[in-house]
């Protein structure tokens, strides 16, 4: 068990793989000090937050942003106002940029079994689907798990 990945939330299909390493050392995949070990595609780093495309992205999605928290927080009471502010802005500039004309704005906190989050330092998730891809089920859009 590790104190930062939860293994049984990971999706299946090499994510999961990624998350067990990670829970064999034991280690926080997303503090700053060991994110580009575990993180391989650019990221922008602001003062509180680091922007980067999902690793793993969510299928079919035309967009997947990360937004990490830059300190190793888990709750969304520990975020300060100015980080708050800078949040908002973050998405207002990802939004613009990706002309993203919908999308989803995901952000789990707290303890993993509450929340189905696979790795418990702070991040959002700024998703849009793809509808326009061949998996896309009209029915049933992009899923994820939540809780």
């Amino acid at each position: 068990m590790s104190d930062f990945v939860n293994q049984q939330n990971a999706r299946p299909g090499g994510y999961d793989k990624v998350i067990a390493g990670i829970a064999a050392q034991n280690v926080c995949p997303f503090c700053p000090e060991r994110l580009a070990e575990f993180h391989k595609l650019p990221m922008t780093r602001w003062k509180f937050w680091i922007v980067t495309d999902n690793q793993f992205p969510y299928t079919p999605s035309k967009h997947h942003k990360l937004i990490i928290h830059t300190e190793h927080i888990d709750h969304v009471s520990k975020i300060i106002p100015e980080a708050w502010a800078e949040l908002y802005g973050i998405i207002q500039e990802l939004v613009g940029d990706t002309t993203m004309v919908g999308g989803t704005f995901l952000m789990r906190f707290g303890e993993t079994r509450f929340t189905g989050a696979s790795v418990t330092h702070l991040h959002a998730n700024l998703v849009q689907s793809n509808p326009d891809d061949t998996s896309y089920d009209p029915a049933l859009g992009l899923r994820t798990r939540i809780g």
